[in-house]
């Protein structure tokens, strides 16, 4: 059961054993647990490096295991760091490849492959999506993430926005929730809809995205820094697979111009993704990313949440979330 925080089987069963029979010394606990004297010991050598077992000044067995509260804890904080420095490192592998392939691009920028092609640094970017943007007959779907984006930009995207629009092609972009309080973006959105474009937004999205007509998507060649690369790929497989994508998200996503509505827990779709994101173990600086905010205000949500369940810890709110039917709980 608590494999997936780092003990194995015997070293569970040794701190289960600990908890239930506080009073055991190592001599009751190798003829409790038939293992010999060297592996209990070891066991015990690991547990106490976990922080799970500590010594015990005046218990006659001379250590004690600590509760399950503080040592779950222990384990979820000691996962996190772990998370943490895991997410640290692939962002920097990210980085690193985005910047060997620009080193090695082609002197226009792109890249073709078969179906895919691939643009490299922002210049080549632009012109790919503006000659997108002026040959697209139907239709262009959008995902919007990264939060607010900045006035200029907006105010930039308005006259190929507008070309489109007076050519019938229909316009849907999925924002995140994070701009309903984002005044420039709110103005931008008041715009596309008198124009004929319509704008929802999720608390959440999977990826950038641009699809135009059904047949050709772009792609971000590093999530976390878009502006480094992109794909465009015209496979029908692929293409098809991140049109219906697009269209789930779509269904979910809430009309700017609408109020939000709490869901049965009372929570507004922003905390409920935060508290599902909590849940994985993700640190405050990962959530805020992918909400598109500021880690302040990740942090806040967060404590908005413990508030909620009254909870102390995070871990403790994890097993009020579960104990309430807002969490699954363990299998």
């Amino acid at each position: 059961m608590l494999q997936e925080l780092g003990l194995d089987e015997t070293d569970e069963r040794v701190y289960r054993a600990m908890l239930e029979h506080p009073g055991d010394g190592v001599a009751a606990l190798v003829a409790r647990l038939g293992l010999s004297e060297s592996a209990l010991r070891a066991c015990l050598d690991r547990l106490s490096a976990l922080a799970l077992v500590l010594p015990a000044k005046y218990q006659e067995v001379g250590f004690r295991a600590v509760s399950p509260e503080i040592a779950m804890e222990v384990l979820l904080s000691r996962q996190q760091a772990e998370l943490a420095a895991h997410q640290q490192r692939v962002e920097a592998s990210r980085a690193a490849a985005a910047r060997l392939v620009a080193e090695y691009s082609a002197p226009r920028g792109r890249v073709e492959d078969g179906g895919s092609e691939l643009l490299l640094g922002v210049g080549a970017i632009r012109d790919r999506l503006s000659d997108l943007a002026a040959s697209v007959q139907h239709e262009i779907m959008t995902f919007a993430p990264g939060g607010a984006h900045t006035e200029e930009d907006l105010h930039a995207s308005r006259e190929p926005n507008a070309a489109m629009l007076r050519r019938g092609v229909a316009m849907r972009t999925v924002y995140l929730d994070s701009v309903r309080n984002h005044q420039p973006t709110l103005r931008h959105v008041d715009w596309l809809h008198q124009h004929g474009g319509q704008v929802r937004t999720a608390p959440v999205l999977p990826i950038r995205m641009i699809i135009a007509d059904r047949r050709v998507a772009v792609l971000p060649v590093d999530p976390a820094e878009a502006a480094a690369g992109a794909v465009l790929q015209e496979g029908p497989g692929t293409v098809t697979a991140l049109c219906a994508l697009f269209e789930n998200v779509w269904a979910a996503a809430a009309p700017l111009g609408a109020a939000q509505t709490r869901d049965a827990r009372g929570l507004s779709p922003q905390h409920a993704e935060t508290l599902r994101l909590l849940a994985q173990g993700l640190t405050d600086e990962a959530i805020a990313k992918r909400l598109g905010v500021s880690p302040r205000t990740a942090r806040r949500i967060a404590a908005e949440l413990l508030s909620s369940l009254g909870a102390r810890s995070r871990f403790e709110a994890g097993v009020h979330a579960v104990q309430r039917g807002w969490l699954p709980g363990a299998p």
